[in-house]
């Protein structure tokens, strides 16, 4: 398992992507919109330096994950690769992390538990594009 990503939540996509591409360098390497899932928009961004990512997350008024916004609080989710999400999950779980979302809610490769604090993390498995 590696840390692969951290995950920040913003109250508006375009004028985030603007100031992280814009402003700081990132360059953006993909993005996908999951709204139809009841989720938001996601867009990776990259540091073409250091190879560094962050992901910003949207989510719109009725997403299960759109709550109110607290400014200070865009921590989203830590994203971490692993061989296998549900052993992963299983493991954590087991050692005392809350479960959040469990693998077979998105095809099994993917599934997020939060920590002590209520801080969310994803383990997922890396697919070919």
């Amino acid at each position: 398992m590696h840390l692969e990503y951290a995950g920040i939540r913003v109250t508006d996509l375009d004028r985030s992507v603007r100031f992280y591409t814009e402003q700081l360098g990132l360059k953006e390497m993909r993005r996908k919109d999951a709204r139809a899932d009841g989720l938001g928009i996601w867009v990776v961004l990259q540091d073409a330096e250091s190879g560094q990512r962050i992901e910003l997350n949207w989510y719109p008024e009725g997403s299960r994950h759109g709550v109110p916004y607290v400014a200070g609080e865009g921590l989203d989710h830590l994203g971490f690769v692993v061989d296998d999400v549900a052993e992963t999950y299983e493991r954590l779980v087991a050692a005392g992390a809350e479960p959040a979302i469990p693998p077979s809610e998105y095809e099994g490769l993917t599934a997020y538990v939060k920590d002590p604090d209520g801080n969310w993390s994803e383990v997922y498995q890396k697919m070919e594009p």
